[in-house]
């Protein structure tokens, strides 16, 4: 198979007016807040069609994630015990 060839589209340089104006601040008061915002898939977003319905799966989620985490022989560094025979 042969590759397909790599155009870049960029230039080496940009001038500042390329860029267009910029804003300062923009997003200052969403970032301050610590807002997360994460899109969901389509299928994923019929079964929760509210954020708090999000939260309280991930949140039960983690509940269960720490409950079933214990200490195992391999997590100890404990030698496994071998059948005599």
């Amino acid at each position: 198979m042969k590759k397909a060839k790599v155009s870049d589209e960029l230039r080496p340089e940009y001038k500042r007016e390329d860029l267009g104006v910029g804003v300062r601040g923009k997003y200052f008061e969403e970032y301050s807040k610590g807002t997360n915002l994460i899109l969901l898939s389509p299928d994923v977003a019929r079964v929760f069609p509210t954020e708090d319905s999000v939260n309280e799966a991930l949140r039960s989620l983690i509940s269960l994630a720490e409950k079933s985490t214990g200490r195992t022989r391999r997590s100890t560094g404990s030698p496994k015990k071998r059948a005599s025979r």
